[in-house]
């Protein structure tokens, strides 16, 4: 029987900049250290990153809709930001 894999939504705050960053991953401690590795262009001048924020999902389409549905929608990107701020 094969097991199906979740995917997480997953957000990091720059401890260098005012920056977040949404992704997706099956792995997000693991994409975390790829990302303060550098490996990752978008990300490597704001390092490092820490991971502030992650909801599991059970499908990579169901995390991928609600990737692209934050980083469109400058309203709902905000209030989420806005609520992690808030927690740290």
């Amino acid at each position: 029987m094969c097991m199906k894999e979740s995917y997480f939504l997953y957000v990091l705050r720059s401890d260098k900049a005012p920056r977040h960053y949404i992704g997706i991953s099956e792995n997000p401690l693991k994409r975390l250290n790829q990302h303060n590795g550098g490996l990752t262009k978008s990300t490597k001048p704001y390092r490092p990153w820490r991971l502030v924020y992650q909801l599991e999902y059970a499908s990579k389409t169901e995390a991928r809709k609600r990737e692209v549905y934050l980083k469109r929608t400058a309203r709902a990107r905000k209030e989420l930001f806005d609520s992690i701020d808030r927690v740290r």
